[in-house]
């Protein structure tokens, strides 16, 4: 223990005096600014070639200038006399080991010359080693004053050519080996150097690998430490956004709750309203009941009396009472609030199952290895001041509202009549003569309007404005709302649910849902635009929020010299027309819209039939700046 207790001493302080470049102990160690010691050799080495940025190749500090550089004495000489106490160490461990350390030892080598005493030193001129006797003539002789001396060398024939027997003196580059004086002759053309100076350039160049490996080392740890603070972000990021998701789906069951406590709330009341009623009417009936009796109790009073004046005074009066028939109201529930909460509820549920399908479909389209076209992104297009969930309530209040007729709604047993009368007409197909009788009529009801007059149509006119709220921002609307161009600046329209976001759309403000109806746009020569109507469900961001592109909206288009119906992301060519006033005639019961060319003798340009089963909006597209539709 007393040994070891020295060792692991010297060892503690060996590591604090290694150069952290070359990891030996300091040669002529310097000082760096920050406080950092390297030998000399080593740190001239790493700022070979530099003209600025120096830093400390141990904690990168970086310095304005090269820093002028210093022998620290003091580590140089707690370095040469740890050298030294090693050494010792060394000396008196030897001496303490006994026979059996010379025994691990290697046996010395012996003079070539009398074969038995140590060799002191070795001569690479005469490749043999002497003993200090027979080492004598070196020394004192002049013939032998340019021969080479070093420590004694074992074994000398690897240090010789094998081709000519003479000692390796030089070192040729280009083919990595050592060669004699002899082989010089054979390496003209190669670059050949001393064996000495060979050594020191590989010494360099070993220098920097260790250097440059050191230097990736570094980055490479660094770069792990980037991959494992990326993956923490992520998960970190993953787990913000499922709390965000978390809390969304907490406002959506909140909303849903809070309606259907409203409902329950208006189905309560009324509740307690009829009840009310009732027990209001109770207590008149038994008020009634109370009275009756108390007349039939005075009757058969009267008729125990046995006093004829008497009598007949009390039967006067008792003929003159008559109570009135006790008589029940008609006491019913409000079937409009019953009713209204009920399908409110019921469409509240097929818009949710519908979003759901929809989700699902944009989803398995947006998979690769489809040839469906390119997937949609998701839009996160959140009005500012307004949540998602709010933007989605409001969305889905203002498809009840206009798929909710307003007279009262039919009572759930009446719906469910309606159904299965109408179960069989969709199996069993409507006999031919009906079928050609109600498109016969629907045909001549159509050219009854065609046939009509200008004038005529006029009486049928809606002052239709535009809607600011479904107006996309590239789309400016002037002149009290009846004009529409496209702006190339952003307009900044305040956020709205209702509003177009990818195609320069707006809607009408007015909506149809039964009656006739007529108006006219103005449009100039070779505009690129979209004239029609849609229902007021159609969607307003992806794909199918383009006029046309889905089955809730018909249109007709200019576009690239040529007109197009679309309707159901279905085109039809149309032949051209000059006309720059187009008049649209819709009628809701008959079930048609008709776009007409105003000032030309055959005016038809296209008719859509369908069977509307929603309120109707005119819509309006305008594809780049320049294009202008004014309603007139």
């Amino acid at each position: 223990m007393a040994t070891l207790e020295p060792e692991l001493s010297l060892a503690g302080l060996e590591e604090e005096l290694t150069c952290c470049i070359c990891l030996c102990l300091f040669s002529s160690p310097v000082t760096v600014p920050c406080g950092h010691n390297f030998c000399a050799a080593c740190l001239e080495l790493s700022w070979a070639g530099l003209s600025e940025g120096f830093s400390c190749p141990q904690c990168r500090t970086t310095f304005a200038g090269r820093p002028k550089l210093q022998k620290n004495t003091v580590l140089c000489r707690v370095v040469e006399q740890l050298q030294g106490r090693a050494g010792a160490g060394g000396e008196e461990q030897q001496e303490d080991g006994g026979a059996a350390k010379c025994e691990a030892e290697e046996p010395p080598v012996y003079c070539d010359s009398c074969r038995e005493a140590p060799a002191v030193q070795t001569c690479l001129t005469c490749t043999a080693s002497f003993c200090a006797e027979h080492l004598r003539p070196h020394r004192d002789s002049p013939a032998f004053r340019d021969h080479q001396l070093c420590p004694p060398l074992r074994d000398l024939q690897y240090r010789k050519c094998p081709s000519h027997n003479r000692l390796f003196e030089f070192f040729c580059s280009n083919h990595g080996t050592c060669i004699c004086s002899l082989c010089l002759l054979g390496h003209k053309v190669c670059h050949t150097s001393a064996l000495e100076q060979a050594k020191a350039n590989a010494q360099v160049m070993l220098k920097k690998k260790l250097m440059m490996l050191n230097n990736q080392t570094e980055r490479a740890a660094q770069a792990m430490s980037t991959v494992k603070n990326n993956q923490s972000q992520s998960a970190e990021t993953a787990s913000r956004k499922k709390d965000l998701i978390r809390s969304e789906f907490s406002e959506i069951k909140a909303i849903i709750e809070e309606r259907e406590n409203e409902i329950m709330k208006a189905i309560a009341d009324e509740e307690k309203r009829v009840w009310n009623k009732f027990d209001y009417i109770y207590g008149v009936l038994g008020n009634k009941k109370n009275e009756i009796q108390s007349l039939r109790d005075q009757i058969e009073t009267a008729l125990t009396e046995s006093d004829d004046v008497l009598f007949m005074k009390r039967a006067v009066a008792l003929q003159r009472a008559s109570p009135k028939e006790a008589f029940v109201p008609v006491v019913e529930m409000d079937q409009n609030v019953m009713n209204s909460t009920y399908k409110f509820a019921v469409n509240l549920k097929q818009i949710l199952k519908v979003a759901v399908v929809q989700y699902k479909e944009r989803k398995a389209e947006a998979t690769p290895g489809k040839t469906m076209g390119p997937p949609v992104a998701p839009r996160d297009k959140t009005p500012v001041g307004r949540r998602p969930h709010e933007r989605r309530a409001l969305s889905r209040e203002r498809v009840l509202e206009e798929k909710t007729p307003s007279h009262t709604p039919a009572t759930p047993q009446v719906k469910e009549n309606t159904k299965e009368k109408k179960k069989p007409a969709k199996v069993a197909p409507t006999p031919a003569p009906k079928t050609a009788t109600a498109a016969a009529a629907t045909k001549e009801l159509i050219d009854s309007f065609l046939k009509k007059s200008r004038v005529e149509l006029l009486q049928y006119t809606a002052k239709i404005t535009l809607d600011y709220n479904t107006a996309h921002n590239n789309v400016m609307l002037s002149d009290n709302y009846t004009r529409m161009s496209v702006s190339d600046t952003f307009m900044g329209h305040n956020p709205h649910p209702q509003r177009f976001t990818d195609f320069r759309q707006v809607l009408g403000f007015q909506c149809f849902k039964k009656g006739i109806h007529y108006w006219e746009v103005e449009l100039q020569q070779n505009s690129f635009c979209g004239i029609g109507v849609c229902y007021g469900s159609m969607a307003r961001h992806g794909p199918e929020s383009r006029l046309g592109r889905n089955s809730s909206s018909w249109c007709i288009e200019w576009l690239n010299n040529k007109i197009s119906s679309w309707h159901d992301d279905v085109e039809k060519c149309l032949p051209n027309t000059k006309a720059t006033r187009i008049g649209v005639l819709l009628h809701c019961e008959g079930g048609f819209v008709i776009f007409m060319a105003v000032g030309e003798k055959h005016n038809l340009i296209y008719k859509f039939k369908a069977e509307f089963t929603e309120a109707l909006y005119p819509a309006f597209w305008l594809f780049s700046s320049g294009t202008v539709l004014s309603l007139i």
